[in-house]
C-alpha cells in the first residue's frame, strides 16, 4: 500500500519518532515499539514478536518478501524516501520500519531460571548506553539482564538500534522493587558483585569470577555510579584497574570489560 503524505492516519504509529514526549505516551499506552531496520526487524520476529504493520521504501521490498509473506493480514506500507523521513523526522539509511506490539513482561524468576552470568542495571537513563550493554551482554555471554525501575526502556528505537536488535534476544525482566529485588539473587545461588570505587574493591583478573557458577554484575547510573542501597547489598565490589590517572570508563564499556573477566 503506497504512502505519498506524511499526514495518512495509516501510518500514525511511525509519525514524529523524534518527539521524545509523543513515544513515551504512545508507546506504553498502545504497547508497541519501533524496530528499525532489516536485520532488527528480523531479530524481532524470531524473537516472536507480532507486527502490527510495516513501513518501507520501494528498495527494500524485495529484500524483506520473505517476512511480508509470513504475515500476508499486516498491512506493509510504502513510501518514497522522502516521505518517509517526513514521517519520522530523521533520515533513515535501512529504509525498512515495523511497528511491533510489545511481549508481556517476562517472570524474574522465568529470568533467572537458567542463568549463570546476569548484567543488573540500575537508573541508567541514557538509551545509547543501555543499547550498548545489551549488545556487549549478547556477545560476551550474558544471560539475562535485570533493569532497576527507573531504568530506560530497552524497546526504546535508539537502544534497540544501538543494541543491533540485541535486547530482542537476551532475556530482560524490570524488577518492581528497587533495591529489595536484589534479595532474590542472593535466595537464587547469585553472588551480587558491584562495579563501584570503593576503597575494599578487588581489582578484575583477581577477582576468581569462575569461583562462583551464578555471578551477578551490578552497574550504576552514568554520573553517580550506584546508589548506596544498592551497594549494601553487594556481596563484592570489583573495579577496574586504570592508567594514565583516569578513575573510571563510561558504563557501557566499564560493563563490556566486566563481561568478559567475568564470563563462565
Amino acid at each position: 500500500m503506497d504512502v505519498h503524505s506524511s499526514d495518512d492516519p495509516r501510518i500514525s504509529d511511525y509519525r514524529k519518532l523524534t518527539d521524545v514526549q509523543l513515544r513515551l505516551l504512545k508507546e506504553p499506552a498502545e504497547g508497541l515499539y519501533i524496530a528499525e531496520g532489516p536485520k532488527v526487524l528480523r531479530r524481532a520476529i524470531d524473537a516472536g514478536h507480532a507486527p502490527r504493520s510495516f513501513l518501507l521504501t520501494s528498495s527494500w521490498v524485495p529484500g524483506l518478501d520473505d517476512v511480508l509473506a509470513r504475515f500476508p493480514d499486516v498491512p506493509a506500507f510504502v513510501a518514497a524516501d522522502p516521505v518517509l523521513e517526513a514521517i519520522t523526522g530523521f533520515p533513515l539509511h535501512r529504509g525498512a520500519l515495523a511497528a511491533m506490539h510489545r511481549p508481556p513482561p517476562r517472570l524474574l524468576s522465568d529470568v533467572l531460571a537458567p542463568a549463570r552470568r546476569v548484567a543488573v542495571i540500575e537508573d541508567l537513563i541514557d538509551h545509547t548506553n543501555l543499547g550498548a550493554i545489551f549488545r556487549s551482554a549478547a556477545a560476551l555471554g550474558i544471560d539475562a539482564v535485570l533493569l532497576s525501575p527507573r531504568s530506560a526502556d530497552p524497546l526504546y528505537r535508539r537502544a534497540v538500534r544501538v543494541s543491533m536488535g540485541s535486547v530482542l534476544q537476551v532475556p530482560w525482566v524490570r524488577v518492581n522493587t528497587w533495591p529489595d529485588d536484589l534479595e532474590v539473587l542472593g535466595a537464587a545461588g547469585f553472588t551480587l558483585a558491584a562495579l563501584a570505587l570503593t576503597p575494599d574493591a578487588t581489582p578484575l583478573g583477581v577477582f576468581d569470577a569462575r569461583a562462583h557458577e551464578r555471578l551477578a554484575l551490578l552497574l550504576g547510573t552514568e554520573g553517580h555510579g550506584l546508589s548506596g542501597s544498592a551497594l549494601s547489598r553487594a556481596d563484592v565490589n570489583l573495579t577496574i584497574p586504570m592508567h594514565a590517572g583516569v578513575d573510571s570508563l563510561n558504563v557501557a564499556a566499564a560493563a563490556a570489560v566486566a563481561f568478559w573477566e567475568c564470563r563462565w
